[in-house]
């Protein structure tokens, strides 16, 4: 992790009578492929990143907990049992992850915490999961005896978002955000939960997020529309074939698929053929990093932003540019990370192209649309843990 832990040690000190405590860190994520495939049942291919959010907590012997936002320099207190929490939307996810590890048995005392973060905001890095799983760890350490399973607290951060903050996500963040290590990505069964760890350790190349800083708002709810294609087109697989049960489009082949062609609609056809094909994508990228095979990984991260772009149709011009500004720059692969709509792309590039690539996108970005995207170097790191 980049931050400082005397940064954050320094701020708890100050605001808490010079006392230190345990100090916790858990990282944001990248999926380096995998898009549109949880709520299809399919495969996901999380890592953590070395950004994330790092805290240090001490029970306090008080009646309340007493939770300092270093970077938003804000103070929240509540009780343990309030019925209802704070409102600050950044310390519901911290009261949310109180209740939800109380839920589990741990005897969650009063405390003092302070924590920062270092994951791009608006980047669809999952800040919001790291602090989830930040808390979920140290209490867990500090009052649950580390009773708590991995995966419980990766529940727990998923209920979290949902019955606290309102936001109906599924567990590939929190998954990501416990379960990373260093140089390793994850394929994760979005279906049965079962993962695999794969090797990723790209001598010669370098992982780049660049982030557009745009997000477009459109009428309607495009999430919702494509979900419902989804939906639509396993109905009519059901209907063609009832001797075989269709969960989601997992379930389907590319023969049952085409079986079905003339009886959806040729949008939702389309939306369906991106997600068999993004099923097999993750399937071929798993086994090129047993390989070693970079080279492929990279086809499969052009393959998928084609895919979202002309197929499941969730990319923006922003997006399009950046992702053809590295073929143009001869760049391995590249991608959108995420929901689509604006935010990131994904590049996998050689280290003799970087420079080159980082300064061609920054000035041609720059000119056509007015500012510069971010740029976001990832390594990828170790999950939630203890530091000290």
């Amino acid at each position: 992790m980049t931050m400082d832990i005397e940064f954050v040690r320094s701020r708890f000190i100050k605001h808490f009578d010079g006392k230190t405590g345990n100090i916790y860190a858990s990282p944001g994520r990248i999926n380096l492929i995998g898009e549109h495939t949880d709520y299809n049942g399919g495969f996901v291919f999380p890592g953590a990143v070395e950004q994330g959010i790092m805290a240090e907590l001490r029970p306090n012997g008080q009646q309340t907990c007493n939770i300092y936002s270093i970077d938003l320099k804000d103070m929240v207190n509540f009780k343990v049992d309030d019925p209802k929490g704070p409102t600050a939307t950044w310390a519901r996810y911290i009261y949310g992850i109180v209740q939800e590890m109380r839920a589990l048995g741990v005897d969650v005392k009063p405390f003092n915490a302070a924590f920062a973060g270092d994951v791009p905001l608006g980047a669809g890095m999952s800040s919001s999961a790291a602090l989830e799983s930040c808390f979920a760890f140290a209490l867990n350490d500090l009052f649950g005896n580390n009773n708590v399973s991995k995966w419980d607290m990766v529940l727990a951060g998923q209920a979290t978002e949902h019955k606290y903050v309102g936001v109906n996500c599924g567990i590939m963040d929190q998954f990501a955000s416990v379960f990373g290590q260093k140089g390793k990505l994850m394929r994760l069964d979005c279906r049965s939960r079962e993962f695999e760890y794969y090797p990723f350790d790209p001598k010669g190349y370098k992982l780049v997020l660049l982030n557009s800083k745009v997000k477009h708002e459109l009428v309607g709810s495009p999430y919702n529309d494509r979900r419902k294609s989804c939906e639509n087109v396993v109905k009519a697989l059901n209907e063609q074939f009832p001797d075989k049960k269709f969960e989601t489009l997992r379930d389907a082949d590319w023969d049952e698929l085409d079986a079905v062609k003339s009886k959806v609609s040729s949008e939702d056809f389309t939306r369906a053929h991106f997600v068999l094909g993004e099923k097999d994508r993750v399937l071929a990228v798993c086994d090129a990093l047993v390989k070693g095979d970079y080279e492929t990984v990279g086809k499969k991260m052009y393959e998928t932003h084609h895919g979202l772009s002309k197929e499941y149709e969730v990319s923006c011009e922003e997006l399009d540019f950046l992702n053809d500004l590295a073929k143009a720059n001869g760049v391995t692969g590249s991608r959108i990370m995420g929901g689509g709509f604006g935010g990131c792309t994904i590049n996998l590039v050689k280290d003799e192209l970087y420079d080159k690539f980082i300064a061609d996108a920054k000035e041609k970005f720059n000119a056509k649309y007015g500012h510069e995207p971010q740029v976001i170097d990832v390594v990828i790191g170790d999950g939630s843990r203890k530091i000290c």
